[in-house]
């Protein structure tokens, strides 16, 4: 019973998370010239705008049944990259992209710090306190996961922005590639290959709650 309602409450700070995450990359389209996702009402908390039934359902259900991390993602906030007032298109689509993981870093510094200098929620003090500082851990640990799995260079993820932004003309061939296959090969990557974020993101916990381990 108690890890089904933590379960509960995992999937529910993901949503949580990949909403902020989306809402973001809109914030950022916006402040650069592009309304197209003000004008399609994606910049809103409301989470039944931004839900995906793959990303947002499907595959953190999946990933729940088969014990591996949980993660998703939301429907992406659409933009137009021609209305980016920036010199470089690509660049503008770079900046809009790392908006997302900038949004879950934020989210996660934040709940890190106040587990980190808050001494009263200590991990082993009981009842409700503990709760709490399970809670503010998952919020920490989600939007870190996050931010890591979105910068996998990974069509529609948005680590892919900030890759072909820098590619040189001779890297188009595996752009095409890529964005053709994208799908594919992330979900092979999420079966196969997504075990090694989690080192990375247990070190960044740690690293921001000041050795306190997920």
């Amino acid at each position: 019973m108690e890890s089904a309602i933590a379960l509960v409450f995992q999937l529910a700070i993901l949503i949580f998370s990949v909403v902020i995450h989306e809402v973001s990359h809109g914030l950022a389209a916006n402040a650069l010239g592009d309304p197209t996702a003000k004008y399609a009402g994606r910049l809103t908390l409301n989470p039944l705008k931004h839900l995906d039934p793959v990303g947002s359902v499907l595959i953190p259900g999946v990933l729940a049944f088969l014990n591996l991390p949980i993660i998703g993602w939301a429907k992406p906030v659409p933009y137009n990259p021609n209305y980016l007032q920036v010199r470089n298109r690509e660049f503008g689509s770079a900046l809009v992209g790392a908006a997302g993981p900038a949004s879950n870093i934020a989210v996660a510094v934040a709940f890190g710090l106040l587990l980190r200098f808050a001494g009263a929620w200590a991990p082993y003090a009981a009842g409700s306190t503990e709760a709490l500082y399970q809670i503010l851990a998952t919020i920490v640990f989600v939007n870190l996961l996050l931010a890591v799995f979105n910068l996998v260079p990974i069509p529609p993820l948005d680590g892919s922005k900030v890759l072909f932004s820098i590619l040189p003309p001779a890297g188009y061939g595996l752009r095409a590639l890529l964005e053709q296959f994208g799908f594919l090969f992330l979900l092979f990557f999420i079966f196969y290959f997504s075990g090694w974020i989690i080192p990375v993101v247990s070190f960044l916990f740690r690293a921001i709650t000041g050795g306190i381990g997920p």
